[in-house]
C-alpha cells in the first residue's frame, strides 16, 4: 500500500531542514577559510590549496571577505606576437626573470595611450614565465584596502607573484592609492620577497595633473598653503615603482608592419596591397 502524501511530506521536511543548516554551514565554512568538517581554519598548503593547478588568480569577494579566485582560462598572449615593442618587452623580461629567479627586481608602471599593448605584455610575461614559478594576481583599484591582507596570504610561499593592477588611476579626492604606497615604499611590515607589483595607466603620474602644477600658480579658488606639497604627493606614487616604462602610439608605418607580420604568421594569401587597404579600412 503506498504511503500517505501528507504523511511522506511531514517526513521529507525535517530531513531537508537538516539537509539545508549542513550546507549553510559547510558555505559559512568554506568564505571563512574554515574546514566543514573540523571548523578548524585551513592553512595555506594544505590539500584544498587554492594555487593548486592554477597559474592566474583575481582578488574577488564572497560573503563580504576577500578571497583568491583561480581563472580557469587566463588570457595568455604569446610575445614574440607583440610587434614592434621589442625594447619594452626586453626591459620586462630582464626584470621579470631576475624576479623568478631570487634576484632583486623592481616593482614596474606601464604607462601609455589605451590600445599600446600595455596589458598584452603583462599577460606574456605570465605566459613565458609561468614555468618558472611566476603566478599573477589581478587586483582592481577599488580592492587596493585588501592589499594587506593579499600580502599575508602569499608569505612563505614557493611561488613568484606579480600583482596585476590594470587600467590604474586615481582622482585627487580619492585615498585608495595610499595601501599601494605603503607595500610599495615599504611600512612596519615588511614586504615578502616573493611579490610585486606591475600596474598599467594611461598617466604617467596615475593621478590627474593641471597646468598649474607645473607654474604653481596661486588661484584664488585654491587655498592651498604649500602647493609644491600637492604636487609632490601626486607624483609620488608614480615616483615609488623601480621601473617606469611608456608605452607610445605607434606609427602608421610600423602598424602596417604589424598587419604584414601577423598576416605571414597565419599564411594568409592576400596581396601587400589589399592587405594595406583593409587594414585602413579596420581603423576607420
Amino acid at each position: 500500500m503506498a504511503d500517505h502524501p501528507a504523511r511522506t511530506l511531514s517526513d521529507l521536511l525535517p530531513r531537508l531542514e537538516r539537509l539545508m543548516g549542513r550546507i549553510e554551514t559547510l558555505v559559512s565554512a568554506y568564505t571563512e577559510g574554515r574546514d566543514g568538517r573540523t571548523g578548524q581554519t585551513r592553512r595555506t598548503g594544505e590539500s584544498d590549496d587554492v594555487f593548486a593547478g592554477s597559474i592566474a588568480f583575481r582578488w574577488g569577494k564572497r560573503g563580504g571577505k576577500g578571497c583568491l579566485e583561480p581563472i580557469v582560462h587566463p588570457d595568455l598572449v604569446d610575445l614574440v606576437d607583440l610587434f614592434g615593442l621589442d625594447r619594452e618587452i626586453g626591459i620586462l623580461d630582464r626584470n621579470t626573470r631576475q624576479f623568478v629567479r631570487g634576484m632583486p627586481a623592481n616593482n614596474v608602471l606601464i604607462w601609455g595611450e589605451r590600445g599600446t599593448g600595455k596589458s598584452s605584455v603583462v599577460k606574456g610575461l605570465l605566459a613565458r614565465f609561468a614555468g618558472e614559478g611566476l603566478r599573477m594576481i589581478e587586483v582592481r583599484r577599488q580592492d587596493l584596502m585588501d592589499l594587506p591582507e593579499i600580502v599575508d596570504l602569499l608569505w612563505d610561499r614557493p611561488e613568484r607573484f606579480i600583482l596585476f593592477c590594470d587600467d590604474l588611476s586615481f582622482m585627487e579626492d580619492e585615498s585608495d592609492y595610499l595601501e599601494l604606497k605603503a607595500l610599495l615604499e615599504g611600512s612596519l611590515s615588511a614586504r615578502p620577497d616573493n611579490v610585486l607589483v606591475y600596474a598599467t595607466s594611461n598617466r604617467r603620474h596615475l593621478m590627474p595633473e593641471k597646468l598649474a602644477d607645473n607654474t604653481l600658480r596661486f588661484s584664488p579658488d585654491d587655498d592651498e598653503i604649500h602647493p609644491q606639497e600637492t604636487v609632490e604627493e601626486k607624483v609620488s606614487l608614480s615616483d615609488r615603482f623601480g621601473l617606469s616604462i611608456g608605452f607610445y602610439r605607434i606609427t602608421q608605418g610600423t602598424y602596417f608592419r604589424i598587419v604584414r607580420h601577423l598576416a605571414d604568421q597565419r599564411s594568409l594569401d592576400m596581396d601587400a596591397g589589399t592587405l594595406r587597404q583593409e587594414s585602413l579600412r579596420w581603423l576607420q
